[in-house]
């Protein structure tokens, strides 16, 4: 692990009940000083801030959230670690075009948590697609649907061969897995 993958004090604080190793699934990305990468539906940054300090203030992260406040909390985190490579947008990444990101100028987009909070899983593959370079992924981390009382409604869940076929609709290629930990799902996408 390098020194801008260590630990960030993010390990098991994701908005997922404190169950994700956010180091350990970013460390198996092998994300780079000089990357973009865009993280719809960010929240309080659980993700945002690890990725800004891998991808140093050669790269770029661009937090995404409908919430205000999920923003605010990103801004703040990116002041308090002296973060000038994250740049906040509101907007509802279901809407078409709405992030306001240039196409094909992304490397990655992580989609970690949001799929079981949405309606039209199609927009969110479409934006994501839309900003995405040529060799991009596309990150897919969410809930394994279950009948524990832990995490969304299994209603609200999406299994991975669900979201496999929503992907491969949406023109997406399945490129791997990632350990998501034991009740999420990891998926890489091209």
């Amino acid at each position: 692990m390098s020194n801008n993958q260590k630990n960030f004090g993010f390990i098991n604080k994701v908005g997922s009940g404190g169950l994700i190793n956010v180091d350990s699934i970013l460390a198996e990305l092998n994300l780079k000083s000089g990357m973009t990468v865009a993280d719809f539906g960010c929240g309080a940054g659980y993700f945002t801030i690890p990725i800004a300090k891998i991808v140093t203030n050669s790269g770029k992260v661009y937090a995404i959230d409908v919430l205000s406040s999920a923003l605010e909390s990103v801004s703040s985190k990116a002041k308090l670690y002296g973060l000038l490579n994250i740049e906040t947008i509101r907007a509802n990444v279901e809407a078409d075009k709405n992030s306001k990101i240039k196409e094909e100028s992304v490397d990655f987009v992580i989609l970690a948590n949001i799929l079981f909070q949405t309606n039209d899983h199609d927009a969110i593959f479409k934006e994501a697609k839309r900003i995405l370079k040529n060799n991009g992924r596309i990150v897919i981390i969410d809930w394994i649907p279950n009948m524990i009382s832990m995490g969304p409604k299994f209603e609200h869940c999406l299994s991975e061969s669900d979201v496999k076929k929503l992907t491969i609709k949406n023109g997406l290629i399945s490129i791997g897995t990632i350990d998501a930990g034991n009740l999420h799902y990891g998926l890489i996408f091209k």
